[in-house]
Parts: structure tokens; sequence; C-alpha cells
């Protein structure tokens, strides 16, 4: 099996085919699920009061900067990512809803971001968890750089794909997690976790900054609730999505893949399937 290179070595290290029309859908449906789970788009704060200019790292098709727009025409909303598909269909999106106050730009976030200082009032960024440590320090540097005084960073990140009763999720969850680790990709000293969540305080607190808060969310998608439908869908997407990643790092093969995955659909349809998914808001204020 091939080795994978280094973080250094590559431009984009997303680990599925950010140009992919099925990725596109994928994160379309995730945006949806990520705001709805988070209890709003900026639920930490009672409005978007003394924000005039917003912008959303690694936004992908566009779902949340077109959200904010929709519902807050006062405010200049942009959203970056690497992905040129990405961005020119979030464009068009904007074009046909007349979102005059939402904009697209191909950027790599990995580098020194395009925006002149104290630029945002908010700067917004939502799984951005491939992102390799080294890279982390750096982004919220340029974050800080862009974002004026008074201003927020807000940070939400999650760790896998939840806590489960299923045999097959679990073990998927664990391949993510080593993969992560194997591709220099993870915080996780023993590849058990991503090690994202515990991060998000510490980057901002060296970043310089104040007040610094957190809020945790939780999802049950388990058989019954309301949400296990589209968790469903969204995981039947991602985990065949996910498989050349994991197959390309050589924690598992193909043959594994396509029997887990056949495995994963049928226990997630059980009537006796549980699971809970956790990820964690962190946000602080630039002084």
């Amino acid at each position: 099996m091939s080795t994978p290179p280094e973080p250094s070595e590559s431009k984009n290290l997303y680990v599925m085919d950010s140009e992919s029309a099925g990725e596109m859908a994928r994160l379309m449906n995730q945006d949806i699920l990520a705001t709805k789970n988070m209890g709003g788009l900026l639920a930490e704060r009672p409005d978007f009061a003394n924000i005039h200019d917003i912008l959303d790292l690694a936004c992908g098709p566009g779902g949340w900067v077109m959200e904010v727009a929709f519902a807050q025409p006062e405010i200049q909303v942009v959203g970056v990512d690497i992905s040129q598909r990405m961005i020119e269909y979030a464009q068009v999106q904007a074009l046909v809803q007349r979102l005059d106050n939402a904009h697209f730009m191909v950027m790599d976030i990995m580098q020194p971001l395009d925006f002149s200082d104290a630029s945002f009032d908010l700067v917004n960024a939502r799984t951005i968890s491939f992102l390799p440590p080294t890279a982390w320090p750096k982004l919220i540097q340029e974050c800080m750089r862009i974002t004026r005084p008074g201003g927020l960073i807000r940070l939400t990140e999650g760790e896998g794909f939840g806590i489960t009763n299923s045999a097959a999720l679990s073990k998927l969850d664990g391949m993510l997690t080593k993969a992560l680790l194997v591709a220099g990709q993870s915080f996780s000293p023993d590849g058990r976790s991503i090690g994202i969540t515990p991060m998000l305080g510490h980057f901002l607190h060296e970043a310089g900054c104040q007040n610094i808060q957190s809020r945790a969310h939780a999802i049950d998608f388990s058989a019954w609730t309301e949400a296990h439908n589209a968790w469903y869908h969204h995981y039947k997407i991602s985990l065949k999505l996910l498989q050349p990643f994991l197959i390309r790092v050589g924690v598992t093969t193909q043959e594994e893949q396509d029997e887990l995955y056949d495995q994963l659909l049928m226990e997630m349809l059980s009537p006796d399937f549980c699971a809970v998914a956790f990820s964690l808001t962190v946000m602080g204020e630039k002084p």
C-alpha cells in the first residue's frame, strides 16, 4: 500500500474528493444538519448586533454563508474554499437567490488569507479538522489579523462519528481516527480520537483572544429519533466518499470497506440502532 504524502507536500489535504458532485451534495446536507444541531446560525449570541462583515472559512458549497446572508440582508458575508467547483456552485446559487450580500472566493486557508487587516467582525470555521496540527496556529493568527478589535473568531469541530452500539460504525470511526494520525492530520497521541475539540480554546487563548466561551452540542440519531433518517443518508454518502482516503493511507482494504459499508447500512436501519454525535463550538473575542 502506498505511503501517504507529508502534509507539507499536498496543497489540498481534504480527506474526500472536494471536486466531486457527491461531496458537494454531502456538504450541503451537512451544513443543514450542523446548523440545526447547533441551535441556529449564531446560537451563542442573541443576535447579530454590531456584526457587519463575516468570513466563513472552507465554506464548501456556501450553505451557511447563504443562510446568514438571507437572514441578515444588511450584513456582508464572504465564503472561501480551495475548491473551484464548490465556489462556482455557491456563486451561481447566490445569484439565483438574489443574495447580493453573499460573496465567494477560491482561497487556500493554509496560505496567508487575501484580506486586509481588520476586515471582519466575525470569522467562522466549521469542520476543518482535516488540517495538520502545524497549520492551526498559523491559521488562527491570520484570523486574528483580519478580525477587527472586538470581533469574534468562532470554531466548531466534532470527534468522528459519535458513540454508538453499531459495530460497523464504531470500526469505521476507529479507522478514520487512525488514518488521520497516519496522515499527520490528528492531535491524538494514539489515534483513538481526532483530538481537535480540546485544542480549540487553546488556539484562541494562545492567539490572544479574550472572553473565550465554549458550547457543546449533542445529537441523538438513534433509530427512533427524528434525526435518524437525515443522519442515515448523511453517513450513507459520507462513508462511501471516505473510502479512498482510508484505503490510500493503508488502514483498510476495498474488500473490508465494502463489507463494513453494507453492514453499517443494515445496522443503522435496525430498530435497536443507538448513536449520539458530539461537537464543540468555541468562540473568542479579539481585544
